[in-house]
């Protein structure tokens, strides 16, 4: 079979295309060298041997030199070449360079297999003696809508769609048609593609164009031309869409176990589905098992980025115990927490571990004997082995600091036969924990195909960082860099910023495989996710790192950044006092500001003379990790203001170093309100403002821009999946400008407008490609915003809502109703809202307190995550009039 393979691109000198073949299996690809005489039409001719009823996929490149890529067609949605002409023998292809698209997201498995789900299926066979195909994309069909090709001629209908030519979607939004060439009486084909309503053909929708025409060439028998054909655009408005976030812990239905699971879930997507919402978001479900206590229960804590938490099996959908006395015992536990108003984490995760145990020691040998178990093990054993020895140890020397295990510090690829060898003794140890994980997987996988039949996307989370003891850093430590700590600049979060502990990415080894690490993340996610919510996406431009021996984020720099010479500090006008500037400044002054009366005990306990009257802090007390030891048992108010008050006094720099370049320096974040900044004579203050400026707002944002575009196009065309990201916080101006040339849906609160000239942000002004939600996990939900400030409440209510008088408090239902309703009538593509503000509606069925309702303070890194729904699922689904207000509200925004 030969194939001629044709495509319009203006290279460069020196460039060159290259034809890459995907391998539908091993999805490998086989590259071609294409030839071209002036530049422009590239071409390029094959001889395989491919069976009839199958296809090729490919996309182009453009490359310079031997290997060195400079271009690419977007590969979310390749090229496809049906082999279906039975006597097809000669191919002669005319494609178009394929970009990404504005509608990228309409690609998407959110809207492909969930939103707008429709069968694909390949073109019939045909016995045309000579074949046309025509291919073109049409993503804006709503998945009640078919193609229909309708032009001139009889063969065409005649410009009547009920006698046009039927369409098949052989690929997502990729309409194909077989045309017999031996039937058409001109060779000049005149057209126009056409939408019809599968369920009546009278509503149709023709494209918005010109008619099209297509010149046929003379046909030989047996050849096939293909023309792949700029895509069809149609008068159908933007699709917007209402969902609900909830922590998958959070979920509380009648049989649960004192935990949200993936029963719960599926109960979850019922009541989703049933009052007209299309989006069910969860925070992250990854194991995050490292002490077996509640400080386990911070979900953006991983331990594996693969493994599922355990805590989230569905008892009930395993086989019973036989045990009669074990099932007895289990059940009066299950009714014990779940009568709790929140989580007790250790005992959940104590009784589902138990339970877990009694099971594998009744079902394991069975389970695991299965073809369905093997594929499992099969596909899932690069991360599924390491992660059960890394368990196995975690247990054994009761500590998941490998540091501090005897042997085995990392793993070790030699163990990796024995612990895959079913009568290996190495194997029986582990065996438990790939039970498990298997059990966690169907379950999970199960909740998702279920989401997807009720139309409904599961939207997941992506935490930015991984626990700094987890089986990730312990299997591949080249990925980490353990002499930092990631966290976030100060924010109306966290006035010292917040310091989440885990441990920075070596981007310069991630990226010398082209991310895989991230690649395998993404793909494994999107198992059992068709949208995801990248956390923190400003770390895929640069991280705030800290110090590991600090405490507070104050310390912190961005990373990677253009640090600062003393020369360009000089140049700027500032005389650059290298140890005054980048050492702790401590006066007498200072001590009586901070400590007042305590400063002379101060002074003697913990510091020692230093120059020109300074003092420095005693070698013992010089980080903020060493007073945090000092203190550690002592837990008086007192005490407790005693060291904060030594943090701020080593905070207390006006440059921090560089951690890579000790000749390079940053200036403090925030230093503008320490003691250092308030002793700098007033031009000095000029000076540094300016450098500040500068640096955080203009120096880094080409360079960031770049660091970005190195990352994160590997992964937004790893997956299918919608990528939306949290962008808030200390964001550069580089960021927006990423997100728009990846499509990469932003999130929008009104409360924390983008744009620094409005106090609350103007709705109608939202992007459509965005995520607008009123309150997250990390923010006051809507009844504890309205209560927290009482003057800014009373500025929204008069200026935003447009409202006259003084603010009612508490938050009546029929305000937070006008609140929700506003949200809703926003342009953007999703808008998500809180469980908890979603319930705000209604009085009589919100929970009492809503203090009860917070999931996370980010300000105080040791939070209890225990946050549970007040209410069964299966109540909240038998309240139809508060579900009818829900579809009301949806319906009238147009978003149902």
């Amino acid at each position: 079979m030969n194939i001629l393979l044709n495509i319009a691109y203006h290279t460069n000198f020196g460039e060159e295309l290259v034809l890459n073949v995907m391998n539908d299996k091993t999805k490998a690809t086989t590259p071609f060298r294409m030839k071209t005489v002036d530049g422009k039409m590239w071409t390029c001719s094959l001889e395989l041997d491919l069976q009839m009823g199958t296809h090729i996929d490919y996309y182009y490149s453009v490359v310079r030199g031997a290997n060195n890529m400079v271009n690419c067609e977007w590969m979310v949605e390749p090229h496809r070449l049906e082999i279906n002409a039975i006597k097809g023998k000669n191919f002669v292809v005319y494609d178009r360079w394929i970009n990404m698209p504005e509608d990228s997201y309409l690609y998407s498995s959110a809207f492909t297999d969930c939103i707008k789900r429709r069968k694909i299926s390949l073109a019939p066979l045909s016995d045309h003696i000579a074949t046309v195909r025509l291919k073109v994309r049409a993503p804006q069909l709503r998945g009640n809508e078919c193609l229909m090709l309708v032009g001139k001629g009889h063969k065409l209908g005649d410009w009547d769609v009920k006698r046009g030519v039927t369409m098949y979607e052989h690929n997502y939004n990729e309409w194909v048609a077989d045309l017999d060439a031996s039937l058409l009486v001109d060779n000049r084909l005149e057209f126009k593609f056409v939408a019809v309503n599968v369920a009546d053909k009278d509503q149709v929708i023709w494209e918005d164009h010109d008619n099209r025409w297509v010149s046929l060439p003379d046909m030989s028998e047996n050849g096939v031309v293909v023309y792949e054909l700029e895509t069809a655009l149609f008068p159908i408005h933007n699709i917007r869409c209402a969902g609900t976030l909830v922590p998958l812990f959070s979920l509380r239905s009648k049989d649960s176990f004192g935990v949200g699971d993936f029963g719960d879930l599926k109960k979850m997507i019922d009541w989703v589905a049933s009052t007209g919402q299309r989006v069910l978001q969860v925070l992250p479900i990854n194991d995050t098992t490292i002490t077996h206590t509640w400080t386990d229960s911070y979900p953006y804590s991983c331990i594996s980025i693969f493994a599922l938490h355990p805590q989230y099996v569905n008892l009930n959908a395993l086989p019973p115990l036989a045990d009669a006395e074990k099932r007895i015992y289990f059940e009066e536990l299950r009714e014990d927490l779940n009568s709790l108003p929140q989580i007790d984490y250790e005992r959940v995760n104590e009784a589902k571990t138990k339970y877990l145990h009694a099971l594998y020691v009744q079902e394991g040998k069975q389970m695991m004997e299965t073809a369905e178990f093997k594929k499992f093990f099969a596909e899932e054993q690069p991360w599924l082995v390491p992660y059960a020895q890394y368990c196995l140890f975690r247990e054994k020397y009761g500590t998941a600091d490998f540091s501090q295990w005897p042997d085995h510090q990392s793993f070790n690829e030699a163990d990796r036969r024995a612990l895959t060898g079913t009568g290996n003794p190495a194997y029986k140890n582990v065996a438990f924990y790939y039970f498990m994980q298997y059990v966690l997987s169907r379950q999970m996988q199960e909740a998702h195909d279920y989401a997807r039949s009720k139309s409904v996307v599961l939207k997941g989370d992506i935490p930015i960082g991984v626990n700094r003891h987890g089986c990730d850093v312990w299997q591949e430590p080249r990925y980490f860099n353990l002499n930092g700590q990631a966290g976030a600049p100060p924010d109306d979060f966290s006035v010292n910023g917040q310091n989440w502990g885990f441990p920075t990415y070596n981007w310069d080894e991630m990226l010398k495989d082209d991310c895989q690490w991230w690649v395998r993340r993404f793909s494994n996610m999107s198992k059992y996710f068709d949208a995801y919510r990248i956390d923190h996406v400003l770390g895929f431009f640069r991280i705030w790192e800290i110090p590991v021996d600090a405490v507070h984020g104050l310390l912190g720099q961005f990373s990677p950044a253009l640090g600062l010479t003393r020369e360009e500090i000089e140049a700027y006008g500032l005389h650059f006092q290298e140890e005054l500037f980048t050492q702790p400044f401590i006066t007498d002054w200072v001590l009586e500001r901070l400590f007042g009366d305590k400063a002379e005990r101060v002074k003697y306990t913990y510091l020692e003379p230093g120059k020109d009257g300074r003092y420095r802090m005693r070698p013992q007390f010089d980080t903020q990790r060493k007073v945090e030891a000092a203190f550690a048992n002592k837990t008086s108010q007192e005490d407790r203001n005693l060291r904060d008050g030594l943090y701020a006094l080593i905070s207390n720099v006006l440059f921090v170093r560089d951690h890579k370049d000790a000749n390079k320096f940053h200036p403090r974040i925030s230093v503008q309100f320490d003691l250092i900044y308030e002793s700098l004579y007033d031009s000095d203050k000029y000076i540094f403002n300016k450098i500040y400026n500068d640096y955080f707002y203009r120096r880094n944002n080409h360079f960031w821009y770049r660091e970005a575009m190195n990352k994160l196009p590997k992964l937004v065309e790893a997956t299918r999946m919608l990528v939306c990201a949290e962008d808030l916080g200390m964001v550069p101006d580089c960021v927006p400008w990423v997100m728009e040339e990846l499509k990469i849906l932003s999130l929008e609160l009104q409360s924390m407008p983008k744009d620094p000239n409005v106090r609350f942000g103007v709705l109608g002004n939202n992007p459509y490609r965005s995520v607008c939600t009123i309150s997250s996990h990390d923010t006051p939900t809507l009844r504890q915003w309205w209560d927290e400030d009482i003057q800014r409440t009373q500025e929204y209510f008069n200026t935003s809502l447009q409202k006259f008088g003084a603010a009612p408090h508490p938050l009546p239902g029929w305000l937070a109703r006008d609140i929700i309703a506003r949200h809703l009538a926003c342009p953007s593509m999703l808008c998500i809202l809180s469980i908890q503000d979603w319930l705000a509606i209604d009085e009589y069925l919100r929970f009492a307190d809503p203090k009860g309702e917070r999931v996370n303070i980010p300000a105080n890194p040791r939070h209890y995550w225990r946050y549970r729904m007040h209410l069964n699922i299966e109540d909240l689904v038998a309240c139809h009039e508060y579900n009818q207000n829900i579809t009301d509200l949806i319906k009238e925004a147009g978003r149902l």
